[in-house]
């Protein structure tokens, strides 16, 4: 990832935070010498040495994974910066933006236990609290045919390359004018850019 040195990530855990915050990544490898992508949940270990997850059985992309070096995209917030924000219209667009790549070596995992934990694992990061849905109680049997349709597998983590495009190539004051519009608006992303620029002033 081209990544400028003032733009560069470099903690470990803001990386792993990012992560675990925008888990649904692109996972892109290589099938028949194309590079081929996929849209998936994934889940970090507490060690932050492993990502989890699964592709449905039918997507080809896993036949040939095994043992690759894969790339998974975590996206993080991004928005529009307008240079009508500026201290002067002498001036061009520009996106600002958080992301994380992992770079890691594919391990599929065949063991019914290692798929149940996966699942059960997956499943518990995402359900409320006091959601009433608990996998655990589904009949034995149904789960392991519904499981015989999911390739699960872990990636082992092997270099982690973080971005954090917040504004930084340009002055204190017109940083300021920028977090100053984001902080008015009702849009998410502009909101969490804004806060990411208030952590990295």
């Amino acid at each position: 990832m081209y990544s400028p040195t003032h733009f560069k990530m470099t903690d470990k855990e803001t990386m792993i935070s990012v992560i675990k915050n925008h888990s649904f990544a692109t996972v892109i490898s290589q099938v028949d010498g194309v590079p081929e992508a996929t849209h998936l949940p994934l889940q970090i270990n507490k060690e932050g040495t492993y990502l989890y997850g699964h592709f449905a059985r039918p997507n080809p992309q896993w036949k040939s994974i095994r043992n690759q070096t894969v790339l998974a995209i975590f996206h993080g917030p991004h928005c529009y910066i307008s240079p009508s924000w500026y201290e002067t219209n002498k001036a061009v667009p520009t996106w600002n933006y958080v992301t994380v790549h992992v770079h890691g070596e594919m391990i599929l995992l065949d063991d019914e236990t290692d798929i149940r934990d996966s699942l059960t694992n997956l499943i518990a990061a995402y359900e409320a609290e006091d959601s009433t849905y608990d996998v655990t109680e589904l009949d034995a049997t149904y789960l392991k045919n519904m499981s015989k349709g999911i390739q699960a597998f872990k990636l082992k983590i092997e270099r982690l390359e973080g971005k954090a495009k917040l504004s930084q190539n340009h002055s204190q004051e017109r940083q300021a004018l920028v977090r100053s519009q984001l902080k008015q608006s009702a849009n998410s992303d502009e909101q969490q850019i804004a806060k990411w620029m208030e952590k990295t002033h």
